[in-house]
């Protein structure tokens, strides 16, 4: 295995520098024209947990949005404007910074109101669930830590071990849940090291 050297150190910051740059154009373009939206995912996760304990902050490889699907023209057009590449491919709307980019490290939208897979139980949160985040909007937590329980992917149980850790969420959110979310928060309530 190769040593840590100064170029993939500098490599390592140049990808978190890239998806930096990637939130806070998208969001700008966004707020420039008034198109309602929330920073979800793993950005909003780090803003979140940031607050608390920014031992926990993680880092993400791609921008997720949640939109309403009447807004995506218009937010396509901005998108574009500010030197994104729209591309529906297998059922999502994503934007690249450029035409070889790769789909796992671009700007994903999560539509407001629908599943975002036709398994999960709930739907996306509306995008009127928001909270200022230095220049940009993010999920409320609430909402969000739905969406986490909703997919309760790997990655999702990791950035809810993390909110558990930082002391954001406990067991007094059991009640507020519907049953299967309720039963998945308490799984990791009750397995906190996985």
């Amino acid at each position: 295995m190769a040593p840590l050297t100064v170029d993939i150190l500098d490599r390592i910051e140049r990808a978190m520098e890239k998806v930096r740059d990637r939130l806070l154009r998208s969001t700008s373009a966004l707020e420039a024209v008034g198109i309602p939206y929330a920073v979800i995912g793993g950005n909003a996760v780090a803003a979140w947990v940031a607050r608390v304990d920014d031992s926990l902050v993680r880092t993400t490889k791609d921008v997720d949005i949640l939109l309403r699907r009447a807004d995506l023209p218009a937010a396509r057009v901005a998108l574009e404007a500010s030197g994104f590449i729209y591309r529906h491919s297998t059922g999502m709307d994503t934007f690249l910074d450029e035409p070889n980019a790769k789909a796992r490290d671009a700007l994903h939208v999560v539509i407001a109101g629908e599943k975002v897979r036709p398994e999960y139980s709930l739907p996306a949160p509306d995008v009127n669930d928001t909270e200022a985040e230095s220049s940009y909007r993010i999920l409320g937590l609430d909402a969000l830590v739905r969406m986490k329980l909703t997919s309760f992917r790997d990655r999702d149980r990791t950035h809810l071990r993390d909110m558990i850790e930082g002391g954001m969420l406990d067991g007094d959110w059991i009640p507020r849940l519907p049953p299967q979310l309720a039963q998945r928060l308490q799984q990791l309530l009750d397995t906190p090291g996985g």
